[in-house]
């Protein structure tokens, strides 16, 4: 199928300026998943509102404590993000404006931080290191340019807390697209390339594309006829996307799990939304979607109204009546869903609820995952204050057992 407009005349483009900052990969022709139009789609889900037990009003509440199994404390400026390994990538606070962040990865092994790109690769001086992602095999990060807004994606091989091999240029665009939201796995770096709400590109179809480690080329594997719902992610064999689909028909958007053993080749499951209604966050547990809405519709039934649903059209939901935040995670039965200065963990199985607290009940600065979707060990990360001062000095990780 023919691959979206933006993604090869704009590409080659830009790629021939950067000859001095890598590489640039070749982007390979045609989508593995094209714009749906309804044939190979899913039906819409439009469930009765009613037809979901609530985890707060119909569970019990387990009081006990989850203890975690490390606890690191990390200099204040340190922004982790969601990763499936060993490895979490880390945005650091650079010592002075220049440069302004640098990319780092923690170990959850040993609790070091470790600095892996020291400086931003694009020459102005206005390009600071915008967002960064890693497995622990790949890592791959985006450059952003303060005054114009254009961009440029970054991938390299990545062991023991450092690149290897030679870094290349993934992508670049200019103001008309937003910053790709990235997603790594195994030696792979999935990005969605998007048109901006606002400038000249705004018609145009968005594409996810996939990138093996040291390959000279990238694949177009996911195409959608408008945005995306949410960011791409990683759930055990599954990258979970949300592109719009059935597009002839309506406004709807479809939370898909591709295979990553066949590149994406493969869908494995899908949860379209009903008609209008666009998730939040969405991921995937074991079997089951895990999906929020931020707001509640006029219409579409139980998965139009605000909240985290956990489940399949054929099991039925389970709903957490409480407004989404980040995207969620867990293993087998039990899922851990953000609150404001917490966190719900809901044992399915067992049909139980309780919570894990901030490292210090801090609502100002809030508890942020570092997880998202399948996991054994659950990250979590906090800006905490001085107790003597009242000012954030440190940053606190935790990791548990699921």
């Amino acid at each position: 199928m023919r691959g979206p407009k933006l993604s090869r005349r704009g590409f080659f483009k830009a790629a021939a300026t950067t000859a001095a900052a890598g590489a640039a990969v070749t982007i390979l022709s045609g989508c593995t998943h094209g714009a749906e139009k309804g044939a190979d789609t899913s039906s819409p889900v439009v469930v009765d509102e009613g037809s979901a037990p609530s985890v707060t009003d119909d569970y019990q509440y387990d009081d006990s404590v989850m203890v975690p199994a490390h606890e690191w404390s990390l200099p204040l400026g340190n922004v982790l993000h969601a990763a499936e390994g060993t490895w979490i990538p880390v945005a650091t606070a650079g010592s002075s404006a220049t440069p302004m962040v640098v990319a780092s990865a923690l170990s959850l092994e040993s609790g070091k931080l470790l600095e892996v790109v020291s400086a931003p690769k694009g020459q102005a001086t206005t390009t600071v290191i915008y967002d960064v992602a890693c497995s622990d095999s790949v890592y791959a990060w985006v450059e952003l340019d303060t005054t114009t807004r254009s961009w440029t994606l970054y991938g390299s091989r990545f062991s023991a807390g450092a690149l290897t091999g030679d870094t290349k240029t993934l992508w670049q665009a200019t103001s008309d697209y937003d910053p790709a939201p990235i997603a790594c796995s195994g030696e792979r770096v999935l990005w969605q390339v998007q048109p901006s709400l606002s400038g000249a590109k705004t018609a145009e179809s968005s594409c996810c594309y996939l990138w093996h480690a040291g390959s000279d080329d990238a694949t177009a594997v996911v195409e959608s006829p408008g945005r995306f719902a949410t960011k791409p992610n990683v759930s055990g064999d599954c990258a979970i996307l949300t592109p719009r689909v059935r597009a002839n028909e309506g406004t709807y958007y479809g939370v898909t799990a591709y295979s990553l053993s066949d590149d994406l080749a493969t869908k494995i499951d899908q949860l379209v939304m009903p008609a209008g209604v666009k998730p939040f966050r969405a991921t995937r547990v074991g079997e089951r979607f895990l999906v929020s809405v931020e707001a509640s519709y006029s219409t579409g039934g139980l998965l139009g109204q605000m909240g985290t649903y956990m489940g399949t059209e054929s099991a039925g939901f389970v709903k957490l009546d409480r407004e989404p935040s980040e995207v969620g995670c867990g293993k087998g039965d039990k899922f851990v869903i953000k609150s404001r200065s917490s966190y719900f963990v809901v044992d399915l199985a067992n049909k139980t609820y309780g919570s894990l607290d901030s490292a210090d009940r801090c609502v100002d600065y809030g508890e942020f995952p570092a997880r998202v979707g399948d996991c054994s060990t659950f990250v979590t990360f906090s800006t905490v204050k001085n107790a003597d001062t009242g000012y954030p000095d440190s940053v606190t990780v935790r990791t548990f057992q699921l």
